[in-house]
């Protein structure tokens, strides 16, 4: 494979989501796992600390016989703090973890590019049109992007997805999370939140 690699409740209107959502779309860092401080990164299994409820929340989806595609910018890579082996590696810690819980990501996906360096690296499209690869019934007017920056929720948007904006932690969010906030199609404080809002509009 070239260039990028494989492997409080807000008011919601539920409606914005429609009944036949087949893939789902998740960031990582503050959507799976708890984010670093910015400016800081999660470079090794070490620093991976999976978010409460989440593996029940992927294994909802799972059940619902929804695809979960795991879909991230790692430019840590590109500025030699972390190697692409130690993002696989992390990956396949967070599947044994999925695992011990009946629950599965059908596929990941990251930039290990700087910025301006690829047409990978959200909230360009370049790791949806990887998705689509492998999995070509992949469509956008079928799936929703769960993120907790700007770019996470662009991404989805440009492309013509259902998005749904993850509050997290206030101290560390991104800058743009306003704007993200205002973009979205809904918010949550989680993923599991988020699941529960994707699942009840079905």
């Amino acid at each position: 494979m070239h260039g990028c690699y494989h492997n409080g409740v807000p008011e919601i209107d539920k409606t914005s989501f429609a009944p036949n959502v087949r893939t789902v779309f998740l960031d990582r860092d503050g959507v799976i796992n708890e984010k670093m401080p910015e400016g800081q990164w999660v470079q090794r299994i070490a620093d991976f600390y999976v978010l409460p409820g989440v593996p029940e929340a992927i294994s909802r989806l799972n059940r619902a016989g929804i695809r979960v595609i795991v879909v991230t910018n790692q430019r840590g890579v590109a500025l030699g703090l972390f190697t692409v082996a130690d993002v696989i590696a992390i990956q396949s810690e967070f599947q044994t973890v999925l695992q011990s819980h009946g629950a599965h990501v059908d596929g990941f996906y990251f930039c290990p590019h700087d910025r301006d360096a690829c047409n990978c690296r959200k909230p360009l499209p370049g790791l949806f049109e990887q998705a689509s690869k492998e999995f070509p019934e992949i469509s956008a007017h079928t799936s929703v992007m769960i993120g907790d920056s700007l770019g996470d929720i662009e991404f989805g948007h440009r492309l013509g997805m259902r998005t749904i904006f993850i509050e997290g932690d206030p101290g560390r969010q991104k800058p743009g999370a306003e704007q993200a906030r205002t973009l979205a199609d809904s918010r949550a404080t989680s993923l599991p939140e988020a699941v529960g809002i994707l699942l009840a509009s079905r």
